[in-house]
């Protein structure tokens, strides 16, 4: 397989590329991500073959707003409260998943871990498409996180169908929560600390 290289500007190229299945590697807020839409199965497949992924372990979704949020999974007030504070950034928050979410995407689990990245061509390219996007970490699995675009290039070429140059925001996978009961469970601590999450989780000023 030939990885074409192509830059930020040419987002069309990413979203056509997207559209048919194919799988793409792109800089955002926190790290290199590497990103099929949600609901096209063979490319997330392709996706897990790419990186080595352990089968049993989900791929966690980026949305482009919070209406794409509310049309996968259940919120709730507390919850509310999260997105409010801490969308878009490195922030990823597990909740119950809507049935729309096949259970092929989650392994069979009844959750979905969501995230909307600080990033514009991210939103823009989520935007357009018109639908989530499921992405994990650059990497092969096992090695360290892919942050800069020639060690992303290193590891995928020839291996996925496109890779976007650029640079990453942050050095830091994001925050994970668990929302889905009434004890909130901090899953990997990242940018965004645990005492500002549980002060938003309570309510408190």
């Amino acid at each position: 397989m030939k990885t074409k290289i192509i830059e930020r500007k040419e987002i069309e190229q990413a979203i056509e590329c997207l559209k048919m299945g194919g799988v793409v590697a792109f800089p955002t807020d926190t790290v290199y991500g590497l990103g099929v839409i949600y609901d096209e199965l063979e490319a997330l497949e392709r996706l897990k073959l790419s990186k080595g992924r352990p089968e049993e372990k989900p791929i966690p979704m980026m949305i482009g707003s919070k209406e794409q949020l509310e049309m996968v999974a259940f919120t709730n007030e507390k919850v509310e409260r999260l997105i409010e504070a801490f969308m878009p950034g490195g922030f990823t928050i597990i909740l119950k998943k809507k049935a729309c979410v096949s259970d092929q995407v989650t392994n069979g689990f009844d959750t979905i871990a969501l995230r909307m990245p600080d990033d514009a061509f991210i939103l823009e390219m989520i935007r357009r498409i018109g639908k989530p996007l499921l992405v994990t970490s650059a990497n092969l699995s096992g090695q360290p996180t892919g942050v800069y675009f020639d060690d992303v290039k290193k590891d995928f070429d020839g291996r996925i169908d496109m890779i976007v140059k650029g640079e990453c925001k942050g050095s830091v996978s994001s925050t994970i929560i668990d929302a889905t009961d009434e004890q909130l469970k901090i899953v990997r601590q990242g940018p965004i600390h645990q005492e500002d999450i549980v002060k938003e989780w309570e309510g408190r000023k």
